[in-house]
C-alpha cells in the first residue's frame, strides 16, 4: 500500500484549558505544523493482528518546554474500538522519564504498536486520542483521524489444507502371463505324457481355455524356449532343440485349437528360440548346487569358452561328472512355454456400478483405491478405503486415504487414528503432511509448519500447505516461494500481497475454475494499477456470481479509492 502522509495536530485543546499561561495553548495553534505519518496506510492484517508505525515529525520551537502529552492510537470500528499502546512525550523542562521533544530543534518521534484483528475492523478509521497534563491534571484533548480502514487482502486465502491422497497404480490393461517346463528323455524330442499331465502343464491348459470365456482378455503372443543339454555332439544338440520346439510348438497349437483360440493368435505373435548347449543355465544349475567339487566345474566353465574343451575337463572330474549326468543334465533338456494376455480391467462406469451396488469384495488393492477415486461421496470413499485396509493391511495407503476422508469429514480424531495405522506401517512424506493438516486445522500453526517442513520432499502438496501457512503468517515471500510454480488461487494470492501484481494475473489465467474469487482477485490487481475499466468489469463478473462479495467488498480498503464512485457503488448495491 501506499504510504501516506497526514498532516494533523496532536492536540485540540479543549477551550477551559486554554487559557492563561496554559504550556498546550501555543501547540493547538500551530497544530497544522506537526505531520504524521502512518506505514502502511491503510493498515493491514498481519498474522492475526493489525500492526501500525506511525512518524510524527515535530517542527522546531513547537512543543512547549513545560507540556506532557499522552498520544493513544485507537482503531474505531463499528460497535467497538481497540486500543494501541500509549506513548507519552514530554518537554525538557518536565523532570518525568518519557521521551523529550526539545523546543528548538523539534524532533521526530517513531512509534510501533499492534492491536488484535477482528473482522468488524475491516471498515474503520485510525485516530489518536491526546491527552495534556496541566499542572497534574489530566486533560482530554480530542482525537484526530489519521488513516482509514484495515486491509484484509490476505485473508482472502483458502484456509483449508491439502490433503495427500496415497495414489493408486491401476492400470486399465495389464499383461498376464502364463508359463510352464516341459522336460524330455535324453537324445529325445517326444513329448511324454507324464509331462502334459503334471501341475504346471495342466494349469497351462487351463489359463489358455479361460482365455476363450474372458471377454476381458486378448492373447499378445506365445514364447517357446527349447533347449538341449551341454554334452554331447553340437550338431546333435542342435537337432534336439529344434525338435524340441516344433514338438513344444505343436503342443500349444492344439490346446489353443481345443480352445477356439487359433484363429486369434497370429503367426507373428508366436516367438520361438532355440539353445543347442543351454551353458548359461548348467552354471546356474552348478552355482545353486551342492555336487562335490561344484567350485572346479565352475572355473573350468571361467577358463574354457571353447564348448568341445569344457565337456572334456568336466568329465574328468569324475565324482562331479557322476552326479551331474543324473541331477544337472536332465533339467536342461527342455521347453519353456509361456503365453501372454492382455487382460482389461471393469470401465469407470462399471467401477461406479459395482461401488453403487455394494460389490467391493472382488476389487483387489490397486481396483480399491482407483474406484475411491471414481465417487464422490464420502462415506462410500470411507467404505472402499476400509476395505483396502481390511484386505491389504500391510499397505499404509487404504489407513492413509481413511484419514484423508475423515479430515475432510472434520473427524480429526478418527482421522488421527487411521493415520496412526499408517505411520507404523510407513512413516512417509504423505503421512506427515497429513498430520499436517489435522495440526492446521486444530490451530496449531507451528506443529503443522513443522511437519509439512519435514514433508517439503513428497512435492506440491506439502509445499501448497507450507505457502498457504506463511500467507497467513504474513511471509509472503516465503509464500511464492513454496507455492513455485503451481497454479491456484492461494498461489496467485500470494504474488498480489508480494506485490508481484503481472506474475499475479498470470497465475490466475492458468485457473480453469470460473471462480468468484478469481475475478475478485483480479479487480483487486486492476484496482493497484489504476485500471478502472478492468478493476469495474472483473468486480462486476465476481459479485454477479457470488452476490455475498457485494458487502465485502464495499468495506475493502482495495476499493477504498473507488468508494464514492458511482459505477463502483452500482455494482456493489
Amino acid at each position: 500500500m501506499k504510504k501516506i502522509s497526514v498532516i494533523f495536530s496532536a492536540v485540540a485543546v479543549a477551550a477551559m484549558v486554554m487559557t492563561g499561561c496554559n504550556p498546550l495553548k501555543k501547540m493547538k495553534d500551530q497544530q497544522n505544523l506537526v505531520k504524521y505519518e502512518v506505514k502502511p496506510s491503510p493498515l493491514e492484517y498481519l498474522n492475526g493482528e493489525v500492526p501500525v508505525e506511525i512518524t510524527v515529525k515535530y517542527p522546531a520551537k513547537y512543543f512547549n518546554k513545560k507540556a506532557v502529552l499522552a498520544l493513544t492510537p485507537v482503531l474505531k470500528y463499528d460497535g467497538g474500538e481497540a486500543a494501541y499502546e500509549t506513548k507519552t512525550l514530554q518537554g525538557e523542562s518536565i523532570k518525568e522519564n518519557n521521551q523529550v521533544v526539545k523546543y528548538a530543534e523539534g524532533g521526530n518521534i517513531s512509534y510501533q504498536s499492534k492491536v488484535a484483528y477482528k473482522d468488524e475492523m475491516m471498515r474503520s478509521e485510525l485516530v489518536v486520542r491526546a491527552v495534556g497534563k496541566v499542572k497534574g491534571k489530566d486533560v482530554p484533548i480530542g482525537e484526530i483521524k489519521i488513516a482509514d480502514g484495515v486491509n484484509v487482502t490476505p485473508l482472502l486465502a483458502e484456509k483449508s489444507p491439502k490433503i495427500y491422497i496415497a495414489p493408486d497404480q491401476f492400470q486399465r490393461v495389464t499383461l498376464q502371463a502364463k508359463e510352464a517346463e516341459i522336460l524330455y528323455l535324453i537324445n529325445s524330442s517326444n513329448l511324454r505324457a507324464t509331462e502334459l499331465t503334471k501341475a504346471e502343464v495342466k494349469a497351462l491348459k487351463d489359463y489358455i481355455a479361460a482365455l476363450q470365456k474372458n471377454e476381458r482378455a486378448a492373447v499378445q503372443g506365445i514364447e517357446i524356449s527349447a533347449y538341449a543339454s551341454p554334452d554331447g555332439p553340437e550338431k546333435l544338440n542342435d537337432n534336439l532343440s529344434k525338435g524340441r520346439k516344433n514338438s513344444s510348438q505343436q503342443f500349444i497349437k492344439e490346446q489353443l485349437k481345443k480352445a477356439k483360440l487359433d484363429k486369434n493368435v497370429k503367426d507373428d505373435m508366436l516367438s520361438t528360440l532355440t539353445t543347442p548347449e543351454d551353458w548359461d543355465g548348467f552354471k546356474a544349475l552348478m552355482e545353486a548346487s551342492n555336487i562335490q567339487d561344484k567350485e572346479l566345474v565352475l572355473r573350468v566353465l571361467s577358463m574354457y569358452s571353447d564348448p568341445v574343451v569344457r565337456e572334456k575337463e568336466i568329465k574328468n572330474i569324475s565324482k562331479a561328472w557322476t552326479e551331474i549326468k543324473t541331477s544337472v543334465l536332465p533339467k536342461l533338456r527342455r521347453a519353456k512355454l509361456a503365453v501372454k494376455a492382455n487382460v482389461t480391467g471393469y470401465s469407470d462406469e462399471e467401477f461406479v456400478q459395482m461401488v453403487n451396488e455394494n460389490k467391493i469384495d472382488t476389487f483387489n488393492l490397486e481396483e480399491l483405491l482407483y474406484a475411491a477415486s471414481l465417487v464422490q461421496d464420502n462415506e462410500q470413499k470411507l467404505a472402499l478405503y476400509k476395505k483396502a485396509a481390511e484386505k491389504y493391511p500391510s499397505d499404509y495407503r487404504g489407513h492413509n486415504n481413511m484419514g484423508c476422508i475423515y479430515i475432510k469429514m472434520n473427524k480429526l480424531d478418527e482421522a488421527k487414528a487411521a493415520l496412526e495405522a499408517a505411520k507404523a506401517i510407513q512413516d512417509n512424506d504423505i503421512v506427515k503432511n497429513n498430520f499436517g493438516c489435522i495440526a492446521m486445522l486444530e490451530g496449531d500453526m507451528n506443529k503443522a509448519e513443522e511437519l509439512f517442513t519435514a514433508a517439503a520432499a513428497g512435492g506440491d502438496v506439502p509445499n501448497y500447505n507450507l505457502g498457504t501457512i506463511n500467507i497467513l503468517k504474513g511471509k509472503y515471500d516465503a509464500a511464492t516461494k513454496f507455492f513455485g510454480t503451481q497454479v491456484g488461487f492461494n498461489a496467485a494470492l500470494a504474488k498480489v500481497l508480494n506485490k508481484q501484481l503481472d506474475d499475479a494475473l498470470a497465475s490466475l489465467g492458468g485457473i480453469k475454475e470460473d471462480n468468484a474469487k478469481v475475478y475478485y482477485l483480479r479487480a483487486i490487481i486492476y484496482a493497484r494499477n489504476d485500471r478502472t475499466d478492468d478493476m469495474f468489469n472483473n468486480l462486476r463478473t465476481a459479485v454477479a456470481k457470488d452476490p455475498s462479495l457485494k458487502s465485502y467488498a464495499k468495506k475493502d480498503v482495495e476499493f477504498l479509492k473507488y468508494f464514492n464512485d458511482d459505477t463502483f457503488k452500482s455494482i456493489v448495491q
